[in-house]
């Protein structure tokens, strides 16, 4: 899939670190580091924007090795990018840790994945088909 994109900092465009990775890692672009204190939140910009077409999102989600090494996670995940959204791509990220983290320029602060995504048309109706579930909700299948 081709995919417009503008970079207007000076890190390589997001990439797969594998041939079976699902998302691409996500530089900061920051004119000088930036210290989270614990619980702090930040958007941190990346100097990308995109095009991406109809039918397809961009999901923000946290780098793994980040979350359980430095407490760096996002504030809201996935985190979308709609197909008309044409800003800057910014990533709110959080501390979760006890201890201040400092984000470097260039560091991978986070994953892209892009995805198919369908929009929906409500059909109202006054009731719903039958199933073995029902109305169970959160936890109604037990713990083991």
């Amino acid at each position: 899939m081709d995919v417009q994109i503008v970079n207007k900092s000076p890190h390589e465009l997001p990439q797969y670190q594998t041939a079976g990775s699902a998302g691409m890692d996500v530089r900061a672009w920051l004119a000088e580091p930036v210290t989270l204190q614990p619980m702090e939140r930040r958007l941190i910009p990346t100097g990308l924007y995109m095009a991406l077409p109809m039918g397809y999102e961009a999901q923000i989600r946290p780098r793994s090795g980040l979350s359980i090494k430095r407490g760096l996670t996002l504030v809201n995940t996935p985190g979308t990018i709609d197909s008309d959204y044409r800003g800057e791509v910014m990533v709110p990220v959080i501390n979760l840790s006890t201890e201040p983290q400092t984000i470097e320029d260039g560091e991978r602060i986070a994953q892209m994945v892009i995805a198919r995504y369908e929009q929906v048309i409500w059909t109202p109706t006054d009731a719903l088909d039958e199933t073995n579930r029902g109305t169970g909700g959160f936890g109604h299948s037990g713990t083991k």
